[in-house]
Formats: C-alpha cells, structure tokens, sequence
C-alpha cells in the first residue's frame, strides 16, 4: 500500500487532470501527502481548531477566500499564522481565486506549498478523492496473465514456464484484450472490488520463450489490449498427473482471497494437445451464466436426482403391481 506520497510526485501527476499551477515557492513540494482524504479547513480559519484535520490536503474555495478577504491585515496574517503551524501537505485554491498576499507569505514561512485551479471545489474534490483513492487503495503484485475475455477479467497464474503468456497470447489472437503479461499489480477499491492492471514500463509486451519479447498492442492493434479489468476468476495452470484430484462437476467452487476479496478459482491441469484456450474462454462464458443466475453444474444435479427420483418411484409402483 502507498502510505507516502510527495507533493512533488502529487504535483506533477495532477497537474493536467487539475489544471494546477503552482503559486509561491517550491520549497513545499518535499512535503509528504499521507491520508487519502480531503478537507476544507472553513472553521481553523474561523478559530476552531480542536478538530482540525491538518494532515490532509487543504482546499480554499470561495467560501474561504472571501472569508480571508473580510478580515483585516492583521486579522488575516494571525489567522494564516495559526493554521500554517501544522503540518498541512499542500493546499489547493479553487475557482482561480487570487491569493491573498498573506496567504503565499505565510505559506512560503511554513514550507508549505500552494496550487491554483481554475475548476470548481466540488470539481476539484471529486477529482482530487478518485485519485488518492486509488493512490493509496492497498495492492499487491502478482507473477501472472491478465485477460479480458468476453468481459471477464481472467489471471492465469502457475509455475514459471507452463504457458501463462502463451494461453493469453492465443486468447488475443482469438479477439480478447490483453492487460498485462508476467506481473500483474491488483488493487482493492472502496467497493471490495479487485482492479488488475500492468507495470508502467511494461506496458503491454509479453516474453514468448523462443522468441523473446514482443509488442501486443503494435502487433495486433488497439483492440487487443486495455489499460486495466476487474479481476473475477482466478486460472491456475498445473501440470497433469494422473493421480491428481481434479474438480469433475463443479458442485464444489473453490476461491482465492487477494486483498481480502474472494474470487473464484479455477484449477486447470495441462497437457500437450489441451487446448487451454477454448476451455477459457468457456471459463469465461460459464461466469456469465452464474451471474445471471444459472449454474449449470447444480442444474444438472437437480435433474439427475429428478430423474433417479422418477425411477425409484416407477420401480416400488411396479413392485406393488402383482396382476
């Protein structure tokens, strides 16, 4: 999980997003941002500041700009003096408000750095909140495949070498959308929900052993690949023994918790001539099926114990037949 974020490396990522400019010295962009939440500090400017979250990033709207600008000189300078004791990460000024000449001067004192943005606050919050949200959402990093078939976010993980990369490849050929090859990054949302998604600098190329790397999204085009996928199943490639104990009917569904999230998973044994891409993609299609309400494994279950229930009721009938 990240747990510290520099305002320098916060700067230079939502700098476009926010359209942020920066309004007084550099010397606050060491500064660490730590919490993912926001606040509008509105009562530590009034003199309330038993509950003052500081250690967040500090928005001014209008409400707080034109409160700043209805006090006087030293009103304003005490006022600023006070909040730029604590350690605020950054603040972020709103609506292109221009900034009291008390404000850059105690902020410059402070070390503390302020932006300008020309978006609303809620505008800013909103955006700003999606960010650190994923900025500090808790994730892990995992030796795998991810692939979007027909919608389902499939990681195809197992023993260096089994054909992870090979699998997906295939699946990309066939149509489907590669996110990431050999190391995938999962992150746990508000929502309880896994996003997967690649390393930066690995962007979309896969090693095929023999040939070496390759480019997925020059060779087959943008529409083999996407930047990230919810991760919902869970593929595990092993190598086929035949005293190996195998799930037969699929009455018995197995999960794998990343992150506290629980998805199913999927023990798939290999061996030369399977054809593993065909069998995900109905990995794929049969997810579909139970999200919708069908499971196909239980329906035949019920059918079968309907169909044994008939027979054992035509066989006592016919035993009580003596003419």
């Amino acid at each position: 999980m990240t747990e510290r974020l520099q305002v320098s490396a916060f700067y230079q990522e939502v700098q476009s997003r926010l359209k942020l400019k920066l309004r007084n010295s550099p010397r606050g962009l060491t500064r660490e941002i730590t919490q993912k939440e926001v606040h509008r500090p509105g009562l530590a400017l009034a003199g309330f500041i038993e509950l003052f979250t500081y250690d967040r990033v500090q928005i001014l709207g209008n409400t707080e700009i034109r409160y700043l600008g209805s006090l006087n000189d030293q009103a304003r300078r005490a006022t600023l003096t006070t909040l730029f004791k604590f350690e605020i990460p950054c603040i972020i000024v709103t609506n292109d408000n221009p900034l009291p000449l008390e404000l850059s001067q105690a902020a410059d004192a402070a070390g503390i750095a302020v932006f300008s943005s020309p978006l609303t606050t809620t505008e800013t919050t909103h955006l700003l909140s999606d960010y650190l949200d994923q900025k500090f959402a808790p994730h892990i990093t995992i030796h795998g495949s991810l692939v979007d078939v027909y919608g389902t976010g499939l990681i195809f993980t197992g023993r260096s070498g089994i054909g992870k990369s090979e699998v997906s490849l295939d699946l990309v050929e066939r149509g489907h959308r590669l996110v990431s090859d050999d190391m995938v990054t999962l992150t746990r949302t508000a929502e309880n929900v896994l996003i997967g998604h690649g390393r930066e600098y690995l962007k979309h190329y896969m090693e095929i052993r023999g040939i070496g790397i390759i480019d997925v999204g020059r060779m087959f085009g943008v529409r083999a690949i996407r930047q990230q996928k919810r991760v919902e199943t869970e593929v595990e490639l092993v190598d086929w023994r035949p005293d190996g104990d195998y799930e037969r009917v699929g009455l018995e569904e197995q999960q794998k918790e990343y992150l506290g999230v629980k998805i199913p998973h999927v023990v798939l044994p290999i061996f030369p001539g399977k054809n593993i891409t065909v069998i995900a993609e109905a990995i794929a299609l049969n997810l579909h099926l139970k999200i919708y309400g069908f499971h196909p494994a239980r329906e035949f279950s019920r059918a079968l114990t309907e169909v044994m229930e008939s027979k054992t009721k035509l066989q006592s009938y016919l035993e009580k037949d003596f003419e």
